[in-house]
């Protein structure tokens, strides 16, 4: 199966369990790779026949930059089930969003979930 993915888009936002992440914000970091058939498009040269992988920075930046939640589980639903609905051709999704400033109260390098959707 071929695939389309999107690494390291960087957004500030304000999501988290609590108060304080809701006030101040943080980097979120999110990595989506889209399963499809990429045979058409190939062949053709033909935007129109693939997924416009601008448009899907556009609904990931929307989502997460909009409205603030709770969970980055959350964020990672709402991505895939966005992507799925405005792309019928993706067979599958699976996207990961980063948290590398959860307050977790330790020196670590990343807090990330990872969701995967298929038809």
């Amino acid at each position: 199966m071929d695939k389309i993915t999107l690494k390291g888009m960087e957004f500030y936002a304000r999501h988290g369990a609590m108060k304080e992440e809701q006030i101040l914000g943080q980097k979120f970091t999110v990595d989506i790779t889209m399963y499809l058939s990429l045979d058409k498009a190939g062949a053709d040269d033909d935007l129109e026949k693939t997924v416009n992988y601008a448009k899907v920075y556009s609904f990931c930046r929307k989502i997460v930059e909009g409205a603030p939640v709770r969970l980055i589980e959350r964020l990672a639903w709402m991505i895939n089930e966005k992507i799925m609905k405005e792309y019928p051709e993706i067979l599958s999704i699976r996207t990961t969003v980063h948290k590398p400033g959860a307050p977790v109260g330790g020196i670590f390098q990343d807090v990330s979930v990872t969701l995967e959707k298929t038809r």
